[in-house]
């Protein structure tokens, strides 16, 4: 079966790598699992043994007939669509109870389905999923990492993100130019740890801070708006060296800046 070059398909067929991320899961056997992207159903085979019931969302029209044929509908589901359009939060409520999630991420759209799932953390439980490794070397890194920015803390405001096993191009056919890595993301979101009663507008604060890589933190706020007195005010209060660069700032320290400023009741952080 012919590959779709602008669909990112990559199949993965290395029956080792499969029964590995199967298990990063855990148990469940009793619950309903979202596979994103089944491809050839080599994952989804393994994933249908284990699994109380499998949801596999596939947007190629040429493999949807290939996986129904496969599959019995009473332990695979296979869904029609964009994972981007996806009712996370209805099939949640068709399960009774929240989702895992699993999938071999199409490399060109691995940024818009994390944050869909983030989207939709209310709803999920954990996601073991696979991806090219820049993009889970990002996702995971600390603050002062060369690899730390918005996409880090981003993913991890909705919980524990943690790097498990990296792929070589072989593992999948036809093989990438790229290493693929395997994470687990568990969604506990620290909203209310870090004293957030506002997600939206602390997101939007955070993607203000990151504007320009090579800007200072103060200087990315500036641009956004806010005033240079403010802003010292700010970072002098929250305990942060005015030089600083977002990349070396934990959320701790940016929840902390966030609510100063937002306490003082600036425009560029209103509802």
């Amino acid at each position: 079966m012919p590959t779709k070059p602008k669909l990112g398909q990559n199949f993965l067929h290395d029956p080792h790598a499969i029964q590995r991320i199967v298990a990063a899961l855990g148990d469940c056997s009793r619950e309903t699992v979202i596979e994103i992207g089944p491809g050839r159903g080599a994952l989804t085979r393994v994933l249908a043994a284990h699994a109380a019931h499998v949801l596999a969302i596939e947007l190629d029209d040429a493999l949807i007939a290939h996986l129904r044929a496969e599959f019995s509908p009473d332990r695979v589901t296979v869904v029609h669509q964009d994972v981007l359009d996806f009712d996370f939060a209805a099939a949640s409520v068709q399960a009774g109870h929240r989702l895992a999630v699993v999938g071999n991420l199409p490399y060109y759209i691995t940024s818009p389905i994390l944050l869909k799932l983030a989207e939709n953390h209310s709803v999920l439980n954990r996601a073991v999923l696979m991806m090219q490794r820049e993009v889970a070397d990002r996702v995971a890194a600390e603050p002062g990492s060369r690899d730390y920015g918005l996409l880090s803390v981003t993913a991890q405001l909705y919980g524990p993100v943690e790097k498990l096993f990296t792929l070589p191009p072989g593992a999948f056919s036809p093989p990438p130019q790229v290493h693929s890595t395997v994470i687990r993301w568990r969604f506990a979101p620290r909203f209310s740890a870090l004293g957030i009663d506002n997600a939206d507008t602390f997101q939007a604060f955070l993607r203000q801070a990151f504007a320009q890589k090579r800007k200072t933190l103060a200087n990315n706020l500036r641009a956004a708006g806010f005033s240079t007195p403010d802003t010292s005010r700010a970072l002098a209060a929250a305990g942060i060296d005015p030089q600083i660069r977002a990349e070396a700032l934990s959320l701790e320290s940016f929840a902390a800046m966030w609510k100063i400023l937002r306490g003082a009741d600036l425009p560029s952080l209103q509802e």
